[in-house]
């Protein structure tokens, strides 16, 4: 399997791309604001699963087709980004149903299942590991040993723990700030809108980014 040696190396540049807020930690952290805990940790679980959609890809092979074709990495890239200014959109229209879900009026959190899908949509769209994954992630594969994709599998693994381990942190940090928001109800909708804003922008930063070749 991969040598110890090469392995605490992955785990070493996987650490640093990671605590680096990335589309991912930003799009857990507008979920914290606008939806609370139970909300950003669901969206950090979508976020791994689409993640290590990625590392399987890339460990049959088909990592390297978006990783050396421009047209299918722009396209990937431009849809992400549209989906992220799509869900903040519609958190800054629903920014009234927190304070009608604190003062008992009505629920402000979606179905779990659909939070999940929709993290898990942006991980799996998310450009910086695409990039990371298809580029990086074969040069610590020991092909003298074999079973390249199971080591590319373990490796994807160990940035997975690592990524829940630090966006959950981000999740939580961001869950408590809105607690303070809570108590006063105007203070309520302005982090709404303002988790809507902060996916917006994050969007027209991820089109606005990336390869230009």
């Amino acid at each position: 399997m991969v040598p110890t040696d090469r392995l605490l190396a992955f785990a070493a540049m996987s650490f640093l791309l990671i605590v680096i807020p990335g589309p991912s930690v930003l799009f857990v952290i507008g979920r914290a604001l606008s939806q609370g805990r139970r909300a950003a940790l669901t969206t950090v679980l979508g976020n791994t699963v689409g993640a290590y959609v990625l590392v399987v890809a890339v460990a049959l092979g088909v990592g390297t087709i978006v990783e050396r074709s421009v047209v299918v990495f722009t396209a990937l890239k431009l849809v992400g980004a549209a989906y992220l200014v799509y869900l903040g959109i519609k958190a800054v229209r629903r920014r009234g149903s927190l304070r009608a879900a604190f003062s008992g009026e009505g629920p402000a959190e979606q179905g779990v299942l659909r939070t999940f899908w929709e993290g898990f949509a942006v991980g799996v769209a998310n450009p910086k590991t695409i990039v990371f994954f298809a580029a990086v992630l074969p040069q610590f594969v020991d092909r003298g040993q074999g079973h390249v994709a199971l080591q590319m599998l373990l490796l994807g693994l160990v940035f997975n723990v690592i990524a829940v381990a630090s966006d959950s942190v981000w999740g939580l940090v961001a869950a408590t700030a809105r607690g303070w928001f809570a108590r006063s109800p105007q203070r309520l909708s302005m982090v709404g809108g303002v988790g809507g804003l902060a996916m917006i922008g994050l969007g027209v930063t991820v089109a606005a980014t990336g390869r230009k070749d």
